[in-house]
């Protein structure tokens, strides 16, 4: 029997998307700046969190939020 284990990347990215399923992007953003201090390339992260939101986007959830 064999068993295939992800890479740590790998199950970052599926539990990221998992996430942004549920939750606003700038929560899921907060969350991730938590947990990988110092780790990961920041800027695809940050590419794939927001793709397609604006700053009046992103407002109008934090606003929303509050």
């Amino acid at each position: 029997m064999s068993i295939t284990v992800d890479n740590e990347l790998a199950t970052i990215e599926e539990a990221t998307a998992i996430l942004l399923e549920k939750m606003p992007a700038s929560k899921v953003a907060r969350l991730l700046a938590t947990l990988q201090v110092g780790t990961g390339d920041c800027v695809k992260t940050r590419d794939q969190l927001f793709a397609g939101e604006t700053v009046n986007s992103l407002f109008e959830q934090a606003k929303a939020v509050e």
